[in-house]
């Protein structure tokens, strides 16, 4: 079987960037079974609830739901278990400074293979106000009319 190379995006969270301005952005690694690669691979998995936190200087991800693989016996994994993170120790140490700042946390935003390896997208974000987020979408479908007019002038421009 030839290696796999390229990135295969197998989840996305899209909420995550609604919810919160983005500061920072960090590809792990993940600790998994293999029922739950297999389980991945089938293209399965959901990160709406998850989060990551930093508990005796090890990096983890929690919430994250990976289904049970349909063809496991009795080796088959905890869908929402708790699974470590690969980072380097200088990053684990900086993410401990700042997460202890007031309103920051550790989302997922994506989680995919890199190579025939599992990866997750983590970010170092900062809870958005309701204000934000409606100024958020109030500049997304400015930019979207701004560019429906440009297109419809352009179709005028080539008749």
């Amino acid at each position: 079987m030839a290696k796999e190379t390229g990135r295969k995006l197998i989840a996305q969270n899209k909420k995550a960037r609604h919810d919160y301005h983005i500061l920072d952005t960090y590809e792990c690694g993940l600790v998994l079974t293999g029922t739950e690669v297999k389980s991945l691979r089938q293209g399965r998995a959901s990160l709406v609830d998850g989060f990551a936190q930093v508990d005796g200087g090890e990096a983890w991800l929690h919430n994250v739901h990976i289904p049970e693989y349909s063809q496991g016996t009795w080796t088959n994994h905890s869908a929402r278990r708790r699974r470590k993170l690969l980072l380097h120790r200088a990053e684990i140490d900086k993410l401990i400074g700042k997460t202890q700042e007031t309103g920051h946390t550790l989302v997922p935003l994506a989680l995919y293979f890199k190579d025939g390896r599992a990866k997750v997208e983590v970010a170092l974000a900062k809870g958005k106000k309701e204000y934000d987020k409606r100024q958020t979408l109030r500049e997304k479908q400015d930019r979207r009319e701004a560019e429906r007019a440009m297109s419809a002038a352009r179709r005028r421009q080539r008749a």
